[in-house]
């Protein structure tokens, strides 16, 4: 699968758990799609249609959900949150348990809450003896909704879903997942972990466009949100346009309420399709081997130190570690001026290689920090 991705060779890209590159194919799908659009308009609309389709079961496929009428297509993490948090009929004194740890977009949307009194629950995740602990200990008969991510983006700290998902259907809580960090690099399965919802782009370790994201709803849980945004297409019937009576549409469409992102689709499906050729259970494995292969060299380093929990179990695809002497800033301009794709999170520097990565290309990287000059 390396002959997928056509990166420049003075380039090391170990940022998929920001923004990841296409493969040969996705872009191949774009320029095909741009072809046909420029020459023949929507002339094959209806083939753009079934491929819609195609992504939705495709996608369902990826995170083994129980139908493709439980995957909407929106334009990324945050509107999903979005659609979750204001959706519920909250009560004053209601509250949501999320981590210290999470991105912007599973804080903001609960902080948004607030002023219809609504508690939002911070947990640190070292207060108690596990991760899942602290969460859990947080809940309360008040709690509507437990959202985390599945890997913290700035730590790389992987979460049991299970035992948390288990936790909250046993207490009627709802469990929402922030799964950007893991789907597309690790196996998911939404059943296996009792997920109500699950969001993620696809701009990342789905080696997708930006613009595109998958929202799972169970359908149980999917019925207890009111809609805030209305359009032709979130409605039963949809195609009929003469219709005057309309109702929500039963499946996950309902949270569509426009025209369809046909580009990024497009582009998505190539990149899905591809991740399923590879089989996610190889791909998490090499993911996980990569990880471990620069804990290794990371540790072998009398300069470097890693932050990320190297315990199995509490990590996936990505490794945040820091120079002992010079700032961590320092180390990032450094790597970056080296062409070392990387990302300055968590106090210090984040690689997040996939799973087509060389190994040889992780030695280099970690050479190059280890032999990082002095400020």
């Amino acid at each position: 699968m390396v002959s997928e991705f056509e990166l420049q060779q003075d380039l090391i890209h170990l940022n998929h758990a920001a923004v990841a590159p296409w493969p040969h194919c996705t872009r191949e799908a774009v320029e095909a799609f741009a072809r046909e659009n420029a020459t023949q308009g929507s002339l094959h609309y209806p083939e753009w249609v079934k491929k819609e389709a195609h992504l939705r079961q495709l996608l369902a496929k990826l995170i083994h959900a129980p139908q493709a009428d439980d995957i909407a297509l929106l334009k990324n993490t945050s509107e999903a949150l979005s659609v979750v948090a204001h959706g519920l009929p909250w009560q004053a004194g209601d509250n949501v348990v999320i981590s210290d740890q999470e991105f912007p977009s599973n804080r903001i949307v609960w902080e948004s809450l607030q002023d219809r009194g609504v508690e939002v629950r911070q947990v640190g995740l070292t207060s108690a003896d596990s991760p899942e602990q602290a969460l859990m200990q947080a809940c309360n008969p008040r709690t509507r909704i437990l959202a985390i991510s599945s890997v913290q983006y700035a730590s790389g700290l992987r979460v049991n879903l299970a035992t948390l998902g288990q936790f909250c259907r046993d207490q009627g809580i709802l469990f929402c997942v922030d799964a950007i960090q893991s789907i597309g690099a690790l196996k998911f399965d939404v059943s296996a972990v009792n997920a109500d919802f699950v969001m993620a782009d696809g701009h990342k370790w789905m080696l997708g466009p930006e613009g595109l994201a998958l929202f799972y709803s169970r359908k149980h849980a999917r019925d207890q949100l009111s809609l805030h945004q209305f359009g032709w297409r979130m409605v039963e019937h949809y195609e009929d346009f003469d219709r005057i009576d309309w109702q929500v549409a039963d499946s996950a469409r309902r949270f569509e309420c426009g025209s369809p992102n046909m580009l990024a689709i497009h582009a998505l499906h190539a990149s899905i399709k591809l991740l399923l050729a590879s089989d996610m259970a190889k791909v998490e494995q090499r993911v996980i081997a990569n990880s471990d292969a620069l804990f290794t060299l990371i540790n072998s380093s009398a300069n470097l130190e890693c932050l990320t929990d190297m315990t199995p179990g509490r990590y996936a695809g990505i490794v945040v570690f820091r120079h002992k002497r010079y700032p961590s800033e320092h180390m990032y301009r450094y790597l970056m001026q080296q062409r070392v794709l990387c990302a300055l999170r968590g106090g210090g520097v984040r690689f997040s290689p996939h799973f087509y990565t060389p190994a040889e290309l992780l030695r280099q990287a970690i050479e190059l920090a280890d032999n990082c000059p002095a400020p």
